[in-house]
């Protein structure tokens, strides 16, 4: 290689090529430890969350994470119930999946008849009948029995399928652990869709819970919305709308 070529290939690196770098890491890392947003490809969590959703992930509600991992660099406020957040499957696929926190650390969770019941004491459950179509996906709009389950702080509408079928529907109990305990090495929580009927969850998971390191944040608003069964044009109502 003579000078005159080494000379260009250093000139171009750090006009051209390390700015790119520095910009795309900055970005990667603020991604990674600050805030995010997520695609929602499946219905798990329907009627809050649609199909093409884009989420918001606020990733410092609970601590400051190191880039690039789940190691924690602080910790701060734990996941409370009815959260929305977004975490790392605990099964073998590793899968980045969204659900709803239905239970927390020292918890007896129960499901009988799809509905829940935690530390013995069953929740309330409301009837709900939506106003319109626009608050439903298209394939809820039959054939689905909705209702308002009082959650912690956060009552919000969970959908079940009519009629009874071999599911999950009665589960437990399950008791979660904090951690320190017996065969906890981290904060135990309780993940469930809200489309209780189509939801693969704890109930289905390997070891039923999901461990706070798994867990990379908060997700809180959608941020915009693509239609998959309307030639992915854009659910304008949706844009920036609050998940409860």
């Amino acid at each position: 290689m003579t000078p005159h070529t080494k000379r260009k290939i250093i000139h171009y690196w750090r006009r051209h090529v390390r700015p790119i770098l520095v910009l795309v890491l900055v970005f990667t890392s603020f991604r990674s430890t600050f805030a995010d947003w997520n695609d929602v490809p499946t219905g798990s969590m329907k009627p809050t969350i649609f199909e093409g959703d884009r989420i918001f992930v606020n990733k410092l509600a609970y601590g400051l994470k190191f880039p690039y991992t789940t190691w924690h660099l602080a910790r701060w406020s734990g996941p409370q119930r009815g959260e929305i957040v977004v975490f790392y499957s605990p099964d073998p696929d590793g899968l980045r999946l969204v659900k709803r926190v239905v239970g927390v650390p020292g918890d007896t969770i129960e499901v009988r008849n799809g509905n829940l019941i935690i530390n013995g004491t069953p929740l309330e459950y409301d009837e709900y009948s939506p106003q319109s179509n626009a608050e439903l996906p298209v394939d809820q709009q039959r054939g689905y029995d909705f209702r308002i389950e009082h959650l912690g702080d956060h009552p919000h509408i969970m959908a079940r399928i009519d009629s009874t079928r071999g599911n999950a529907r009665d589960f437990g109990p399950f008791k979660l652990k904090h951690k320190g305990e017996q065969g906890a090495e981290e904060d135990q929580y309780f993940m469930m869709g809200d489309n209780r009927d189509n939801s693969k969850d704890s109930r289905y998971f390997q070891q039923h819970y999901v461990n706070r390191d798994q867990i990379l944040g908060h997700a809180t608003r959608v941020i915009f919305s693509l239609d998959y069964n309307d030639s992915y044009l854009p659910r304008k109502t949706r844009f920036f709308h609050a998940l409860k």
